[in-house]
């Protein structure tokens, strides 16, 4: 019953591979010596999850036979971008001004937050995995910088894999 009229194409299998990339950007972030290469780092971490997620949902939704973007896949991509649109420009306004600090509560609360809204387009464990990551978002703008890379692993990283894997269970991919 909770599938009918949910977008059911949210990757499990891909989630999962997001959050190993993410563990690896962690480490890898987490060794340079200033703050452009940590920047650069997350930056292609961004860039690579978000070509795994398109494909992997298309991969899905293909071997659903069901249109990926079809009314609740619509629906979903409505929900999602406006906090990742947001979560962007703020990245840029806040790096070019210096605060780099509050980047990882941004990035996962804003993350979360659109997950959360697409989610509501989704099955019931999308926004729950979405309220994880604004929940861990909460945590990094309040805990000092030194803490922002184990925090993005555990979100972008942990979260992922542990979600990835329940929808691949319940859901499927």
């Amino acid at each position: 019953m909770e599938r009918a009229g949910s977008f059911t194409a949210v990757p499990g299998v891909g989630g999962v591979f997001m959050g190993a990339t993410a563990i690896a950007a962690a480490w890898i972030a987490a060794s340079q010596t200033n703050a452009t290469r940590w920047f650069a780092a997350w930056l292609s971490e961004a860039s690579l999850a978000l070509l795994i997620g398109i494909a992997a949902a298309a991969r899905k939704s293909a071997h659903a036979r069901i249109p990926l973007f079809s009314a609740p896949g619509r629906k979903f991509v409505a929900a999602f971008v406006p906090s990742m649109a947001a979560g962007a420009l703020l990245t840029a306004v806040l790096f070019r001004g210096g605060m780099i600090g509050i980047l990882p509560g941004t990035w996962l609360l804003l993350y979360g937050a659109g997950v959360v809204s697409g989610g509501a387009a989704s099955v019931r464990v999308v926004p729950l995995m979405g309220a994880c990551f604004m929940a861990i978002g909460t945590v990094a703008l309040l805990a000092p910088f030194s803490w922002g890379n184990a925090l993005l692993a555990a979100g972008f990283g942990g979260l992922h894999i542990i979600f990835g894997a329940v929808i691949s269970i319940k859901y499927g991919g």
